[in-house]
């Protein structure tokens, strides 16, 4: 117990000097701030979803991707074995059919905005999302 209260008093001590050697960071009075000028603007709503809409699509397929090759080292790992084989087959073909899915639905939704609503109804995909006039705030 001694020795816990020896470390104890050494800490506080030690902090009282860190203290006292270190000046308080908030001592600054406010009239000697100056401003820093970014040119950061806070995006918009149809910017974010656009955003979050392309993210998703990239990360679908970076993850098919992923999956294809985990299939490629199963197979190549398999050592012969049929049953790893196989399983090693069904990731590719799994990770394939992923890829074909996402390339034709960004096929289907760049058509939709490009000439079905000639661009006055984006996803955010070919052109900025712009949704706004078709929904009723009230």
């Amino acid at each position: 117990m001694k020795n816990l209260s020896k470390i104890g008093k050494k800490l506080n001590l030690l902090a009282l000097s860190l203290f006292v050697l270190v000046p308080p960071v908030f001592a600054v009075p406010p009239s000697q701030t100056t401003m820093v000028e970014t040119n950061f603007q806070i995006p918009s709503l149809p910017d974010m979803i656009s955003f979050l809409i392309k993210m998703f699509f990239f990360v679908a397929g970076l993850a098919a991707l992923l999956y294809l090759l985990m299939g490629a080292f199963a197979w190549v790992t398999s050592s012969g074995d049929k049953e790893n084989v196989k399983k090693a087959q069904d990731k590719i073909q799994a990770a394939v059919i992923g890829l074909i899915i996402i390339v034709f639905v960004l096929a289907i939704m760049v058509t939709l905005e490009q000439f079905v609503f000639n661009k006055k109804f984006c996803l955010g995909i070919s052109c900025p999302v712009s949704f706004s006039s078709y929904v009723l705030l009230k």
